[in-house]
């Protein structure tokens, strides 16, 4: 029975495992360990006594592979609907762009609109004020013009008695 002190490393090389997989080993079996002077775990085992033997792992690399190869295939998916989307949104926003630029040649359209309506209903307003001067009788013509020119009459009477007023002061 020859009991050999191993690091995990050797012990893996020996059993042809990885070191983390040989670490695992010792913890399950219960091996002593103790450190040596350089800092590494030495292992006392029997290697006689130890029946392992290795699994191949080859189906999880394989399986590692297929991920990354799945993985890259639905980031090519995503780009290329990345892609369809950006052109979609480039047409949305062209028809936000003219529906902007026909918006505003609306708007101006309609303020020149109400500017001439309100022109228009000014005009009426004017209109119907002489069209109503004119339906009324003769006399009432003259009495509305005589009031109209009178405070201009009574403003132009107090400026020359006024100025008289002065120069009879003078």
């Amino acid at each position: 029975m020859p009991v050999e002190m191993l690091s995990y490393a050797e012990l893996g090389e020996r059993l042809k495992v990885s070191p983390e997989a040989a670490r695992a080993l010792v913890k399950r079996h219960r091996l002593p360990r103790s450190r040596s002077n350089d800092g590494k775990t030495l292992v006392q085992v029997d290697l006689t006594e130890i029946s392992h033997s290795p699994i191949s792992r080859q189906p999880q690399a394989q399986a590692g592979h297929q991920v990354v190869t799945a993985l890259k295939q639905q980031i090519e998916i995503l780009q290329a609907e990345l892609a369809e989307m950006k052109l979609i949104a480039g047409g949305y926003r062209n028809d936000f762009e003219r529906e902007c630029e026909r918006t505003n040649k609306l708007l101006a359209e309609l303020l020149k609109a109400t500017t001439e309506s309100a022109g228009a209903r000014e005009k009426a307003a004017l209109l119907e004020g002489k069209l109503s001067m004119l339906t009324q009788p003769w006399r009432r013509r003259l009495i509305d013009a005589f009031t109209l020119a009178l405070p201009q009459v009574q403003v132009a009477s107090a400026r020359e008695s006024t100025g008289s007023v002065a120069q009879s002061h003078s």
